[in-house]
């Protein structure tokens, strides 16, 4: 059992910090998975240009020596951005393979969590209030964000195990529930090449949608092969740098609701996490039904 948030802004000034509403609707989600918690948050792409990396570093290393270093090995400048708990969020133009690869050469135990032009993700074990008052989430604004707290079932609790999962250039997922041909889905991704790092269930799922959009399917046409393709009961949420998307099973047996507003669009695994937003008295409050994958993009629904 585990708890799923997410927020998305039609309106990108309005109901600013947005981090202010995801961390409250987290909270919310505690008893559903007090072992660790995820926040996806999306916002301006860095002024400098480039792609930031989130970055998990060893508790011994300087972000500023780690970046001065990788910029030596790829022979381009990176930056800091900032500093946090974890330890930092670096920016670098260049292929995203090439980026990784540099930074883990000037530091090998860095876990480059996630990677984009929009999207900065914190991870950590413990309770989703204390999670989001240590990395400062209630002060962050974005146009879109997404957290999940988990309760593991069927991998340990660790930090690689927390969500999102984000296996590639600003896409995050979370997931509530299991899926049962997970290993079946995961060697067929080893044999294109895909590794993944957890033991999780969701990382492959995660993977799986990557995998599909990198051979050019959109993201709607990735989560209809996952109803396809991996068996289980589950409700998935996953954005990308301009999409906000929830998928049901066929059996719809993990709770699922969604708040949409002219403003806005919400989703919490139960109405409670929604029930202090702005305006959610006058909201369309629905439960999306079995199959069903409902996509927003910024600018409208798809």
């Amino acid at each position: 059992m585990c708890g799923i948030v997410g927020l998305h802004l039609k309106d990108e000034t309005a109901h600013q910090p947005l981090g202010t509403h995801l961390a409250a609707m987290l909270d919310c989600m505690t008893t559903r998975g007090p072992d660790s918690a995820g926040i996806a948050l999306y916002g301006a792409p860095p002024h400098t240009g480039g792609q930031r990396y989130s970055l998990r570093l060893p508790d011994e290393a300087d972000a500023a020596e780690v970046a001065r270093r990788a910029a030596a090995v790829l022979g381009a400048e990176v930056t800091v951005e900032s500093t946090r708990p974890d330890g930092a969020v670096l920016v670098a133009d260049g292929a995203a393979d090439a980026v990784s690869a540099a930074i883990l050469e000037a530091e090998a135990d860095t876990v480059v969590v996630g990677y984009g032009h929009a999207i900065e993700i914190f991870k950590d074990v413990g309770s989703p209030r204390e999670i989001c008052e240590r990395y400062g989430i209630a002060g962050r604004s974005a146009y879109q964000g997404v957290g999940h707290t988990r309760m593991a079932t069927e991998s340990a609790v660790t930090t690689d195990g927390s969500h999102p999962f984000s296996p590639a250039a600003d896409l995050a997922l979370v997931h509530n529930g299991s899926f049962s041909n997970y290993r079946t889905v995961r060697r067929k991704l080893e044999r294109e090449g895909v590794r993944c790092v957890t033991d999780n269930d969701s990382e492959v799922c995660a993977q799986f949608i990557a995998w599909h959009m990198s051979r050019g399917a959109d993201l709607e046409d990735a989560l209809r092969m996952v109803l396809k393709e991996l068996d289980g009961f589950y409700t998935l949420l996953v954005a990308t740098a301009d999409e906000f998307a929830v998928l049901r099973d066929s059996f719809a047996c993990k709770p699922a609701v969604l708040a949409e507003t002219d403003t806005y669009v919400a989703f919490g695994s139960e109405f409670h996490a929604l029930a202090s937003l702005p305006g959610i008295g006058s909201a369309r409050v629905f439960e999306p039904m079995p199959e069903e994958i409902h996509v927003w993009r910024r600018g409208g629904c798809v």
